[in-house]
């Protein structure tokens, strides 16, 4: 008996529960990473932030005063917004897995799944990060901060839409062209859509003079790499459990004796 029923994707359902799962153990990890990693700068930044505010007015320091969550709260909510970021990214890898589904050649979910999350971190981690940084607290004019918020999202929809022109550049010249042509395409059409964006997009020059530039670029990669540790996490996750659910598919196709 033909296996044919391994070669179709599995239902909607099935693949947005292992997305959710990969998400959700994902962003667990992300958080600790976050923890070890990002927490200690975090800590300096606010210290440094303290110092400028007990220099101020006794306003200032009232504002300070009146947080609403202090960072005990913080620190354990860190991993909770992990969570919830990861399980909600890996619903929409799920969710673009199937929708892209015709367009996948083969039978390697795992493969498929892996190639999602690394467009996925280079379209919406990588290309705004090079563009707009993460700032630690003490950073940044607050005043700004609704206009940094939109063009922070603006340049994560830049950065799918360079990923897509990437892989409509591969697959434009054609499936007999050598492989080589067809990578230069992909890398033409993704690095032409994010020269653009970054050209067209404003810049924030917000980081005081006498911020430590060692702490500033620290907390940075700290945040670059938890997003790293995410979407590694959700490909690597996500592609073990279609891998093992093809399997399993496969294993109640087969004709019994």
């Amino acid at each position: 008996m033909p296996l044919t029923t391994t070669t179709r994707t599995p239902p909607f359902l099935a693949v947005l529960v292992r997305g959710l799962l990969a998400g959700l153990i994902a962003g667990l990890l992300a958080g600790a990473f976050a923890y070890v990693a990002g927490e200690p700068h975090v800590e300096a930044a606010i210290a440094i932030e303290e110092a400028a505010t007990h220099a101020e007015p006794a306003a200032g320091a009232h504002d300070h005063e009146d947080a609403l969550v202090s960072r005990t709260g913080q620190r354990g909510g860190l991993f909770l917004a992990t969570a919830l970021f990861g399980a909600a990214m890996g619903g929409l890898l799920a969710t673009a897995y199937v929708l892209l589904a015709r367009r996948r050649r083969g039978d390697d979910d795992g493969r498929w799944g892996l190639l999602l999350a690394g467009a996925a971190l280079l379209g919406a981690v990588i290309v705004p990060f090079l563009k707009y940084p993460a700032n630690p607290p003490a950073v940044g004019d607050p005043a700004t901060i609704n206009q940094r918020t939109v063009t922070y999202l603006l340049m994560v929809v830049l950065g799918l839409v360079a990923v897509w022109a990437g892989s409509l550049g591969y697959r434009s010249v054609g499936a007999h062209a050598p492989t080589w042509l067809r990578a230069a395409a992909a890398v033409g059409g993704f690095l032409l859509v994010t020269a653009v964006s970054y050209v067209v997009m404003p810049s924030f020059q917000e980081v005081p003079a006498d911020f430590p530039a060692a702490l500033l670029w620290e907390f940075r990669l700290a945040s670059l790499g938890t997003q790293v540790v995410l979407w590694t996490g959700i490909g690597l996750l996500f592609a073990a459990l279609m891998h093992h659910e093809r399997r399993r598919r496969a294993g109640t196709a087969l004709p019994s004796t």
